[in-house]
């Protein structure tokens, strides 16, 4: 199982929200790039950043600093936060990222991210499916989670499944930042659906036993914030799991 430690950024500090609330953000550092050095030299391979200032205005996004960082740790880097063109995906490329987190604008606008897939990829894509649990059925939320949208996890992953993207992010909108364990079920039920997917697990990891748990049910990957940040156990010991 690949561990992704993340790293939010807004104005250039290391933060976290609480699901996804910018009115509930906690800050943890005020260098980002020291903060994925102190995870390299913890063993990390990967390492998920998400551009929250990018999310909110495409004009701020901090696409210089993730390069930095990229290229100063020689991490394999998912990143994302309001992908809205071709042009924003590529542009990250070039600064090194590994994979690029799509996520409202898969909803939004299939055929430009059909479009993004076909140009760059789709090795190169990570599908980001933040959840909202609607009557039992995951439904998939926009606009930083404003919004959940009518379309549902099942509906999403058949069309760019189609595509080849096999990367797939799931976020538990619910659990997000509050370390109260992460969502087994959804996470169960979406790979018996999909086994030929590969399903990172997103939002309230607390304990090295949730990582024990996810990995016993053969999830792919997990990211992995708060708990670091808040000491609960860290990047080493995640990774002895």
């Amino acid at each position: 199982m690949k561990i992704y430690p993340a790293i939010d950024l807004i104005g250039g500090q290391v933060v976290r929200l609480a699901k996804g609330d910018y009115q509930k953000k906690t800050v943890y550092g005020e260098d980002p790039l020291t903060t994925a050095q102190d995870f390299q030299k913890q063993g990390a391979e990967y390492l998920h950043v998400v551009d929250l200032d990018g999310a909110k205005d495409p004009e701020k996004r901090q696409v210089d600093l993730i390069g930095r960082i990229v290229r100063e740790t020689g991490l394999k880097v998912q990143t994302g936060g309001g992908i809205r063109s071709l042009r924003d995906a590529a542009n990250l490329l070039e600064q090194g990222v590994h994979r690029i987190i799509i996520g409202s604008m898969a909803v939004k606008n299939q055929s430009e991210t059909l479009e993004i897939i076909k140009s760059l990829g789709a090795e190169h894509i990570t599908l980001g499916l933040d959840i909202q649990l609607i009557d039992r059925k995951p439904m998939v939320a926009i606009h930083g989670w404003q919004e959940v949208s009518k379309t549902s996890a099942d509906q999403l992953l058949k069309v760019y499944q189609a595509a080849g993207v096999t990367n797939i992010l799931c976020t538990d909108i619910s659990k997000d930042g509050m370390l109260t364990g992460p969502n087994f079920s959804l996470y169960r039920q979406l790979q018996q659906n999909w086994p030929d997917l590969d399903f990172i697990a997103s939002g309230g990891i607390h304990s090295l036993e949730d990582l024990t748990h996810l990995k016993q049910d053969n999830t792919s990957g997990v990211i992995i914030g708060k708990a670091l940040y808040e000491g609960r156990f860290n990047l080493k010991e995640a990774l002895q799991c």
